[in-house]
């Protein structure tokens, strides 16, 4: 069964409800002795010093009084399988049949550089000007040894390893030109966390700092703790957090000590959102970040304190007005008519916003072009807006999505084999496929949905079609539920939802259809947030027909679109209104006047052809 990413809490309470058969496999010369399973030791010897509980609220717990050890089934299998917790935690995964959601990738993936060491940079010595620049940080020896930092001259070396696999180098100087630090780091390699050579391997809390001092000062404070590479502030900066996502599965509980200003703030936000409010609270210390709370000589009961009240940032459901203050203050800042993805076309760029925490649905006869319209304007957002996608379309493989959009990003219909793959390479890390055909299983989606938004930051999902969700035709009951999971998860993740949802059969094509024509009846359009209809002029086809015969066409269609694309409800600002398209066919675009030419979306040269 598909399961987005679990904790050691949830995997631990999932083991707790197969304590027996757990016991028995790991202890199998063990045997059941009233409410426990008794054995001699975690090796499988046999005796009773080791009980495990089997039933009750203690199922799952054990003891070995012979050896001093304890814990849950997690613990018990990092014991007797010698294995550290991220390790017990695939292997007891894998035993209980759990098969983690993941997405198809692109396969021409960024590819990143393993540093070298270079030869200036020396282990540190006793007495240089970095050890003892460190020391007077408040750092031990022993702290600088467990995370083997380094020296180049006067500049500190901060190995990120995994492992032992040496995976990013930082080096911040000593000296303080102007009051700035001297920062530089390893080119091309993979934004990491700093600091996961000195987490213990049954460690299931860690504190992420914001700097490299501050993790080992927590760490040396007994707090496990990471650094964030880049510092704070959002988007880029938080890059890691694709690469280091499944690799904080271990953690039950993720503390956030980050810098208690405006860019170590926007960096506790960004987190918070992708690795999940539920296990990430964020730690108030009593200074401004934790090398000043080591040096500060800050009593241990008082940081004690600060963790036990670090804020949760679960939803409340009864909250104060003066909580809403910045957002309100955002909202007058910031007005709905701007916000948001714009529409590709000069002319229609702010009739409609697909914005975040919002649903559109999608809708046109069979055969209009709305799924392929809807890949263009994604399309578009992801080259020039720098957006995220997750396509699912049900109804089409990926490998003819994926040729149409290139295509459209050509702005031609045969591109060249070096421009096809340079076109893959600029939708790489923008564009994700939920490789499914057919009828697909919604929840098993939008966990696919939540580990991409979280994982990835995706911020737009186009799920192509509503009828491709296991839903019968008319089954309305199920189509509400399913467009109120929907939208629920837009507003959960912060993401725009696109719903393609096909209207009722038997109408007339020569007029577009309405919300009120969509399959699935009013509940579909009331509960979306927008609805556009895309509708090809199909008077306009017939009539083209005459230029076949040397005919003249009426000079009304002359002005008329190939294509409008209707927009019939936006609860966001009320507007409504149409945008008028003409359609090119060999490069699948759609253009704003019928004097415009299709045009490259992804720029090439025939120097970077011949260097393919």
């Amino acid at each position: 069964m598909g399961e987005s990413s679990m904790t050691p809490s949830e995997l631990k309470d999932r083991l707790a409800q197969r304590a027996e058969t757990v016991a028995t496999y790991l202890l199998p010369n063990g045997k059941r002795e009233g409410h426990e399973w008794r054995a001699g030791d975690v090796h499988g010897a046999s005796g009773k010093s080791l009980g495990v509980h089997l039933t009750g609220d203690k199922a799952g717990v054990w003891c070995d009084f012979s050896a001093d050890q304890g814990g849950d089934l997690l613990d018990l299998w990092c014991a007797v399988k010698g294995c550290d917790l991220k390790t017990a935690m695939d292997d007891a995964k894998d035993w209980l049949g759990i098969r983690d959601v993941k997405l198809s990738e692109p396969k021409r993936q960024k590819t990143y550089k393993r540093p070298e060491r270079p030869a200036s940079v020396k282990r540190l010595q006793p007495s240089s000007p970095v050890m003892e620049y460190l020391r007077s940080r408040g750092l031990t020896d022993q702290t600088i040894q467990t995370f083997r930092v380094a020296e180049d001259g006067r500049d500190i070396v901060f190995p990120y390893l995994r492992g032992s696999e040496l995976v990013f180098m930082k080096w911040i100087g000593i000296d303080r030109k102007d009051g700035k630090k001297k920062i530089r780091a390893s080119a091309e390699s993979e934004p990491c966390l700093f600091g996961w050579q000195a987490i213990p391997s049954t460690a299931r809390t860690v504190t992420i700092t914001e700097g490299e001092i501050d993790a080992m000062s927590a760490s040396q404070a007994g707090y496990p703790a990471l650094s964030v590479p880049f510092g704070g502030g959002e988007g880029e900066k938080q890059r890691w957090i694709e690469h280091e996502f499944d690799n904080l599965d271990r953690f039950d509980m993720i503390y956030l000590a980050l810098d208690n200003d405006d860019q170590g703030r926007a960096a506790t936000k960004e987190i918070i959102k992708r690795l999940g409010r539920e296990r990430c609270s964020i730690v108030e210390l009593p200074s401004k970040d934790w090398n000043e709370v080591l040096t500060g000589m800050i009593p241990d009961e008082v940081i004690e304190r600060c963790y036990k009240n670090a804020k949760s940032l679960d939803p409340e459901k009864l909250v104060s007005v003066d909580a809403f203050r910045d957002d309100v203050q955002n909202e007058f800042a910031n007005p709905v008519e701007v916000a948001g993805m714009p529409l590709p076309w000069d002319k229609a760029r702010d009739l409609l916003r697909f914005r975040p925490t919002e649903t559109t649905v999608w809708t046109g006869w069979n055969g209009h072009g709305k799924s392929q319209l809807l890949g263009f304007i994604g399309l578009t957002g992801m080259v020039k807006e720098g957006e995220k996608f997750c396509i699912a379309s049900m109804e089409m493989p990926a490998k003819r999505t994926l040729s149409r959009m290139v295509r459209q990003a050509a702005g031609t219909n045969s591109p060249a084999s070096g421009y096809i793959d340079g076109i893959l390479d600029a939708l790489t890390s923008k564009l994700w496929i939920y490789d499914q055909m057919g009828s697909a299983n919604l929840d098993e989606m939008l966990a696919a949905f939540k580990y991409a938004a979280k994982r990835y930051g995706v911020g737009h999902f186009i799920v192509d079609s509503l009828s491709k969700c296991g839903l019968g035709e008319e089954d309305y009951d199920a189509q509400k539920r399913a467009i109120d999971r929907l939208t629920s998860f837009a507003h959960e993740m912060e993401v725009h939802i696109h719903l393609v949802a096909h209207p009722r059969k038997g109408m007339d094509e020569d007029r577009p259809p309405n919300k009120l024509d969509v399959r699935g009846g009013a509940a579909l359009t009331d509960m979306a947030d927008n609805v556009v209809t895309v509708w090809r002029n199909k008077p306009k086809e017939r009539e083209a027909e005459k230029l076949h015969h040397g005919e003249e066409i009426e000079p009304k269609y002359q002005e008329q679109g190939d294509v409008r694309m209707i927009v019939s409800k936006q609860r966001a600002t009320g507007q409504e209104g149409s945008v008028a398209l003409w359609f090119d066919s060999m490069s699948n675009q759609y253009l704003g006047k019928p004097t415009h030419r299709p045009t490259p979306l992804v720029s090439w040269s025939s120097r970077q052809e011949a260097a393919a």
